[in-house]
């Protein structure tokens, strides 16, 4: 999807867990849930 918008260079970080600590946490834990950085480069 992303190289469908024209981006190329698509990068993805390793996985990072955003709800450490967040009232959230628990139900993260249940679902496997993890932020990612998504580097990218749209050539002009």
């Amino acid at each position: 999807m992303i190289e469908q918008a024209g981006f190329t260079d698509v990068r993805f970080s390793e996985p990072v867990d955003t709800f450490a600590r967040a009232s959230g946490e628990e139900k993260a834990r249940a679902f496997g849930t993890f932020g990612y950085v998504i580097e990218a480069r749209k050539p002009r």
